[in-house]
């Protein structure tokens, strides 16, 4: 009997501690996402506005480059927590992200550091 009630406890409470920790989890996790796809399309509305000036053929295959990272950033589903092609998503704007960083001869080592209070390219 003891040993049930124990196991009954100790159950009900493994379920709110994991279920708290979770939370904790996936909120930092969010703000991760959400930090990286905020500079991509910070980074690609800036490029998108000083490219636009510009009027030879290299430009253009670069605005172009630029309006797709965009257009994926925007159509990434960030209301939903249930999306099950996140990830994939996640590394398609990735991978362009990486394509229009080498169309511009630009570094693209995305890091966060938190002993850094700066985004590094």
């Amino acid at each position: 009997r003891f040993h049930s009630q124990g196991y009954q406890e100790g159950f009900a409470e493994g379920s709110r501690a994991g279920v708290a920790q979770g939370r904790r989890v996936g909120a930092l996790h969010g703000a991760r996402v959400g930090a990286e796809m905020g500079c991509y399309l910070g980074f690609a509305l800036t490029w998108h506005c000083l490219l636009r000036k510009c009027t030879d053929e290299k430009s253009s295959k670069k605005i172009k480059a630029v309006d797709s990272l965009i257009g994926v950033i925007q159509k990434f589903p960030y209301e939903d927590p249930t999306y099950d092609k996140l990830q994939e998503d996640l590394e398609k704007i990735r991978g362009k992200f990486k394509q229009v960083c080498s169309l511009l001869n630009i570094p693209s080592d995305f890091r966060i550091g938190t002993d850094r209070s700066s985004l590094t390219f």
